[in-house]
């Protein structure tokens, strides 16, 4: 096989050299394929356990026979459908190739060489990528029992601080702020900082005490970007489906560094349908009361193996340290067909997070980590 030319690293940016890129769950195809296993559960990207809603899928088959024309580059029926729904103007809502996407647009139109961004760690690291790949600075606050520190991220804030990422439940940890910190921090935050309010798992969280950023900061006039996602309860993770809603300005600005018909026909049709689908309240209803019935079924099965789960968990994953290298018993989890995820990326090295899937995938998990856990104590 030929070799193509090799680029000395001289000719990358330092910023880009020295990163180190998000690293994605393990597909099971790849893990099937490796160790020869037949039966492979993945509990390791936070995706949904169910998929699309009939809906949707109805949405994507329609679409296909135009799939050889470019998507809506503006999409202009999914942000209508946003901004009705969240009521708010369509000029204030941003789409994004995920949340994920929306982030990386975010640091484009704010951030040079030296600024700075403050966020909570371990936390989601593409908050950190962002910054560092444009040469700015993040400002990684240490979290408190498992929880972002807002008090301490006011204090971590300088002249220099650009963007504020509140991850709300934190990944990995599943953890919430309350609404009386929210409400603090944003009182207190200075005038010329952006927060940034990720709400990726919204949908899941059923605390009373939990905000929701668009209805009470957005639409408050708050300096606010709320991130939100298909990905994970809506079932449609595979298609990349994300939004912000904040200001037009920022709006606008995104709009003129995100990549051209990034958000595909596919997304656009599939999140749209997901919206108006006429049962759609009834089933997100079915799945977020079955993953608060079965989070503490995978916290019991963590606990009996010698595990704490940090928490109070609301999200749809749970997060724990192992003492140690964490890897070592992600590679045993993987031997026995459980895909999870270390939590080195994110800043814990010493940590899994472990995906709420169907009780069928727990009763899975549970016996694979009772079958290496028993091998570690004899």
């Amino acid at each position: 096989m030929a070799t193509l030319v090799e680029i000395a690293d001289s000719f990358f940016k330092p910023a880009v050299r020295d990163l180190v890129p998000y690293e994605p769950g393990k597909p099971v195809e790849e893990v099937q394929r490796e160790l020869g296993l037949d039966r492979v559960v993945k509990l390791a990207s936070n995706e949904g356990p169910f998929g699309p809603f009939p809906e949707a899928l109805d949405a994507l088959a329609a679409s296909a026979p135009e799939l050889n024309r470019y998507p809506d580059g503006g999409g202009y029926r999914l942000r209508a459908a946003l901004a009705e729904r969240h009521g708010v103007r369509m000029e204030e809502v941003a789409l994004g190739a995920g949340a994920d996407a929306v982030v990386d647009a975010l640091s484009q139109i704010s951030l040079e060489q030296g600024d700075e961004i403050v966020c909570g760690w371990p936390s989601f690291p593409s908050y950190v990528i962002g910054a560092r790949k444009l040469g700015a600075v993040p400002c990684l606050v240490p979290l408190a029992e498992g929880r972002y520190d807002l008090e301490a991220m006011l204090e971590a804030v300088s002249a220099k601080t650009k963007l504020v990422y509140i991850c709300h439940p934190n990944n990995p940890t599943g953890t919430m702020n309350t609404r009386a910190e929210l409400n603090d921090y944003f009182d207190r935050v200075p005038e010329h900082v952006v927060t940034v309010l990720d709400q990726a798992y919204f949908e899941y969280v059923v605390d009373p005490d939990y905000a929701d950023g668009i209805e009470e900061y957005a639409k408050a006039g708050v300096r606010v970007v709320v991130l939100r996602t298909f990905s994970k309860i809506f079932g449609l993770a595979g298609v990349r489906a994300g939004y912000g809603v904040g200001p037009a300005e920022i709006v606008t600005a995104i709009g003129k560094v995100r990549r051209a018909f990034d958000i595909t026909s596919p997304a656009q049709v599939s999140a749209l349908a997901s919206l108006e689908a006429p049962g759609a309240h009834a089933e997100l209803e079915r799945r977020r009361r079955l993953n608060m019935e079965e989070r503490p079924v995978l916290e019991h099965a963590l606990r009996k193996n010698g595990f704490k789960p940090v928490g109070p968990a609301v999200a749809n994953f749970v997060f724990t340290e192992v003492g140690g290298d964490s890897r070592p018993l992600f590679e045993q989890l993987l031997r026995e067909g459980v895909i999870v995820r270390p939590t080195s990326g994110f800043g814990a090295p010493g940590g899994i997070r472990v995906t709420v899937g169907t009780s069928e995938e727990t009763a899975f998990f549970a016996e694979a980590l009772e079958r290496v856990s028993s091998v570690a104590h004899t």
